[in-house]
């Protein structure tokens, strides 16, 4: 079984840099975080596309829409209704720091993914994303493809996002890019790995893959 050390070498070797959150600034990264939620990022990236035309990703003219012209213009992502809410509720959360990311990370520390959670709207997955390609933090981030990879990797615990993140650490000298990184290759991997053009194709790791 692969050890993180070992995987994440390999999996960088073979791909590359990924150069990853596709965004331009740390608001387009939370907003893409919440709109890509139980969609695929095509549908995602119309939305944030019709939001930076509306708002240029303001956060204040954001929050001054009212909630029904924001579910409007974010539909295309699907669950529209709920994710608006949960865009308003961030946005408003932030608002309290005056959009001071810093000043958010050092008002919370390690309370701080607690603090995500606690935004309606929130979840697991979503609250880590922010974590890593928000505030800078070094978490592992175990979504649905990561999970597929792991479990044929040998990996237990792999039923659930918390399971798994409970029994997985990352390795002392990884630092936030690194974090960064091997997020964006494992579900890079994975987008490629499971896919029904793909799925018969010989990769790097299948010499590792439990049959």
């Amino acid at each position: 079984m692969l050890d993180i050390q070992s995987l994440y070498k390999l999996l960088s070797s073979h791909m590359g840099s990924q150069h990853w959150w596709p965004a331009e600034s740390k608001i387009e990264v939370i907003l893409g975080a919440i709109l890509v939620q139980n969609t695929n990022w095509r549908n995602a990236a119309y939305a944030l596309e019709q939001l930076k035309v509306k708002t240029e990703f303001d956060p204040e003219q954001i929050l001054n829409l009212n909630l029904e012209s924001l579910q409007m213009i974010i539909k295309s992502s699907g669950f529209y209704k709920n994710k608006a809410k949960t865009i308003l509720n961030i946005l408003a959360w932030l608002k309290r720091f005056d959009f001071d990311y810093q000043a958010v990370r050092s008002y919370y520390q390690l309370q701080l993914r607690n603090a995500l959670l606690e935004i309606k709207g929130i979840g697991s997955e979503t609250a880590d994303v922010c974590l890593v390609y928000v505030f800078e933090a070094v978490v592992f981030i175990p979504d649905s493809y990561t999970r597929r990879i792991f479990k044929k990797l040998g990996y237990t615990n792999t039923e659930s996002y918390e399971k798994l993140k409970r029994h997985i650490e990352l390795p002392e000298t990884f630092t936030n890019a690194d974090a960064n990184e091997f997020h964006a290759l494992l579900d890079n991997f994975g987008k490629n790995y499971f896919n029904e053009k793909n799925e018969n194709k010989y990769t790097f790791l299948d010499p590792y893959f439990e049959n």
